[in-house]
């Protein structure tokens, strides 16, 4: 008999909430099985609840005042707004998360103008509350929080005032802000004789009107905007090391311009695209559920991932475009860089319309970074997921060695060289878009709602929904893979670690024990951040990392890091490697 995988050997494992072994603590048939062919999750077809109408309204966050100085270096702050909005909306699931909404930040200012508007529909007749927490944004660090302020409104018509025509000064609530940046505060007041004075926050609310339904799915109708984040982590979690872009000397390293995509579309997003997170391993409902010290530790791992890609710093950029337009087609493309190199994406939509999406691909030490669960920040519902690549098409009059659009569109792939290729016109592109997602599991029986509402949010763009198992698809996949081997090599990486074993979380269960290293040839190496994960993971492996409780007294056994180098040094070590 063949011994147990590493993840096998992992789920065996007692975790801190496991019930006592005397058999009094009976398994509720709906607990995920490890060898379960139809785990609990996926596609969900529980319908919208009924609800009454609703109201559609705008909130402006205009700006704020008397802010502290948060960096004592520049004397100022970099102060932004994250809202979270609720109200007494029927849900189908109690998880559904909560409407949220981040304005930019604004550098170096103690009183920041964001003039930015939220429009959301459907936000029921009793009310609403609005929570505003207010932060400095301190990258690499975490970013401190400069207080809140909490308005509640118990209701709604459209005769409904607002906080009249120039809005409304809310005071900060201080207590749950950053002890050290109203520590210099007071010494500023002190030291120059100044009257102490509250920040505040100017707010405005107005009702545009009744919604359309469906009346129970409140959602963000606008603006719709694109944010593009820079991770400065990369380097350090992929060691790729960026030179000079016009350095003739191909042994230099290459710049490549890794990026987390963020774009809010339109709502609402259609009811049936509705998916909750699949259970195929205990491990995986315990850590969306946060339950035991392991689920615990691997949810706020996932968070800390997400945030780290999805970071802002003075390096992101943003902006806004007319919904469902033209303008919205040319920016998604931009962001998706066209059709070049052969690049495959992946993506997660959200309950609220937000498509989260980066690059994919081994050659990138992207794996731990493109999972769905870290994309979706460990959401236990989300509306779609799966992976997309865009491809240029080449129009043709005549019928022959033609594919045909589902719009009855005569065209053909277009790989190479060309007039088309500097194109910047929508209808010169396609989306193929797909449901493959080990994480969420969406059923093929969404995908026409899933092409609909996309081709509403980019006009011009041909755009297909596939199946990820279908035999067309798969074909057009593996050509994408052709077109960028192509591209010939245009990265080369430092490798100082391997991706996380972490990401076994997001991704299907054939990845849950353990990940292919980079390349089948290079070594696997671990530092001791990693190995401590590793512990978390999987607690019978402290014997590997214990000195003298293996024969290689480092612990570089087979499952944790493949072949060991002579002296054990994994950490220091780093493998060069050309893609």
């Amino acid at each position: 008999m063949a011994p147990p995988s590493a993840a096998e050997h992992y789920l065996e494992q007692p975790t801190y909430d496991d019930p006592p072994e005397n058999g009094s603590y009976e398994k509720s048939q709906n607990e995920p099985q490890e060898h379960d062919d139809n785990p609990p999750g996926g596609f969900d077809p529980t319908p919208l609840p009924d609800a009454p109408p609703g109201y559609t309204i705008k909130i402006t966050f205009h700006k704020a005042i008397n802010l502290p100085v948060a960096d004592i270096q520049t004397v100022s702050a970099d102060p932004y707004i994250h809202a979270t909005l609720t109200a007494d909306v029927p849900k189908r699931h109690p998880e559904d998360p909560p409407l949220t909404r981040r304005t930019r930040t604004i550098h170096r200012s103690l009183e920041p103008v964001w003039e930015e508007d939220w429009i959301v529909a459907n936000v029921p007749a009793t009310g609403f509350e609005l929570k505003c927490r207010l932060y400095d944004e301190d990258w690499p660090d975490h970013d401190d929080r400069l207080g809140n302020v909490t308005i509640r409104v118990d209701h709604l018509d459209e005769d409904w005032p607002g906080f009249g025509l120039d809005g409304k000064f809310f005071e900060v609530r201080k207590r749950s802000g950053s002890k050290r940046a109203y520590f210099h505060k007071g010494i500023e007041a002190f030291m120059h004789g100044l009257k102490w004075t509250t920040p505040q926050i100017h707010i405005s609310v107005n009702v545009l009107g009744v919604s359309d339904p469906p009346h129970a799915q409140m959602c963000t109708l606008g603006p719709t905007y694109w944010v593009k984040h820079f991770s400065p982590m990369i380097g350090r979690l992929t060691g790729v090391t960026a030179g000079d872009e016009s350095d003739d000397n191909s042994k230099m390293p290459q710049k490549y311009d890794f990026q987390a995509n963020e774009i809010q579309l339109a709502g609402p997003v259609p009811p049936k695209l509705y998916h909750r997170f699949v259970e195929f391993r205990p491990i995986i409902g315990k850590m969306f559920s946060q339950k035991g010290f392991r689920g615990h530790v691997l949810n706020k791992v996932l968070h800390k991932q997400h945030r780290r890609i999805y970071n802002y710093d003075s390096s992101t950029e943003h902006g806004i475009f007319a919904e469902c337009s033209k303008e919205a087609s040319v920016q998604f493309l931009k962001m998706a860089h066209y059709a070049e190199g052969g690049r495959i994406f992946t993506y997660v939509l959200t309950l609220d319309g937000l498509l989260r999406f980066t690059e994919t691909g081994k050659e990138f030490g992207i794996d731990l970074l493109s999972k769905h669960t870290m994309h979706s920040d460990v959401a236990t519902y989300i509306a779609c997921s799966g992976e997309f690549f865009i491809r240029r098409i080449a129009k043709h009059h005549k019928p022959h060695h033609n594919n045909n659009c589902d719009n009855g569109l005569s065209h053909e792939t277009h790989d190479h060289p060309g007039a088309s290729e500097s194109s910047r016109d929508p209808e010169d592109y396609e989306l193929i878009i797909d449901n493959d997602s080990g994480t969420y599991r969406p059923d093929k029986c969404v995908l026409p709602d899933l092409q609909a509402f996309l081709q509403r949010q980019f006009p011009g763009l041909h755009i297909r929904a596939l199946d990820c198992g279908d035999e067309e698809h798969q074909k057009a996949k593996k050509e994408q893979l052709e077109i960028k081997k192509k591209e010939g090599p245009k990265v080369r990486m430092v490798l100082n670690r391997s991706p996380s074993s972490s990401s076994f979380s997001s991704d299907d269960e054939s990845r849950l024990g353990d990940l292919d290293s980079l390349d089948d040839d290079a070594p696997r190496y671990k530092s001791k951040k990693e190995r401590a994960f590793d512990m978390v993971e999987d607690p019978s492996t402290w014997r590997n990392w214990v000195p003298g409780m293996n024969s290689g007294g480092h612990g570089h056994t087979e499952h944790a890091s493949g072949s060991g180098n002579g002296n054990g040094n994994a950490e220091g070590s780093g493998v060069t490697k050309t893609v």
